[in-house]
């Protein structure tokens, strides 16, 4: 998961040198919907979802939604590895969502882990804010909020559904939702390859795979330790950038990176209360 949705920020920021950002996400959404929908309706999973239509559409809008549209925004104002660390706020809306509603115990030993990985987080970047606009901040701030609060509706109101089948309907939601917009933000040429192969790796492996995955690691390890994955996005973001974007690397990159890695294993860490339990 976190080589999978490491990779989307350099894609898109890619893609949106050349496709505007509702059109990016209709086809990203659609593409995947258009995968997912068949297989799901096959397996019988989408007539399970009418009753929790509501808590369904919520998590449309708030998952998917509003933070693709904002994300794809704001890339084309800040840099993939800016993007990744602003991101990283998301464990911390996430903590104070599971403190709210008590729906898992946040001792010590996690809030250290939490506090740690942010630092790794920031020596990535190299606290490289001093470009950084004022709308792209509050457009990704708008996305951290929205990747907290996603899985928590997915946890508390659709844990019992077929994931296939909550993200296939998600998914098609969205791309219908935008379909009128994007028909009106055509590009002027038609996409280069790099645009077009990047819209095809972000539907099909950082969308369609990536969600089946996500919603396994969130039944397995609650949806607070889930989000916690964007932690090492940053420091893939870090190496492509570096790799493919020419960025320069820095010593800070370096120690952030093993500061990320040892944040997440504290943060991911169960409680000792409860691993005595489990014994």
């Amino acid at each position: 998961m976190c080589v999978l949705w490491g990779i989307p920020y350099l894609m898109i920021r890619v893609a949106v040198r050349e496709i505007s950002p509702a059109t990016l996400v209709f086809l990203r959404t659609s593409t995947a919907a258009l995968v997912l929908l068949p297989l799901a309706a096959y397996r019988g999973e989408l007539r399970r979802l009418l009753p929790s239509w509501r808590p369904l559409l919520a998590f449309t809008i708030i998952e998917i939604a509003i933070p693709w549209l904002a994300l794809s925004s704001a890339e084309r104002r800040v840099t993939s590895s800016v993007a990744a660390l602003l991101l990283a706020a998301v464990p911390f809306v996430a903590v104070a969502i599971a403190a709210m509603t008590r729906s898992e115990r946040m001792d010590a030993r996690r809030l250290t882990g939490l506090l740690v990985g942010i630092a790794g987080v920031a020596a990535i970047v190299g606290f490289d804010l001093a470009h950084l606009s004022a709308v792209g901040l509050v457009e990704m701030l708008v996305v951290a909020v929205c990747y907290a609060v996603g899985p928590w509706i997915l946890s508390r109101y659709l844990s019992d559904l077929p994931g296939l089948g909550v993200i296939a309907a998600s998914l098609g939601l969205t791309a219908a939702a935008y379909a009128p917009v994007a028909a009106f933000q055509l590009p002027a040429s038609f996409p280069s390859d790099k645009a077009i192969a990047s819209v095809a790796g972000l539907a099909l492996a950082c969308t369609a795979l990536a969600f089946v995955l996500f919603f396994e690691l969130i039944a397995e390890a609650g949806a607070v330790r889930a989000t916690v994955i964007t932690y090492v996005n940053p420091a893939v973001a870090a190496i492509l950038g570096v790799a493919i974007l020419s960025e320069r690397f820095t010593l800070a990159m370096g120690i952030g990176f093993v500061l990320v890695l040892a944040g997440s294993v504290l943060a991911t860490s169960a409680s000792r209360q409860r691993a005595v339990a489990e014994v």
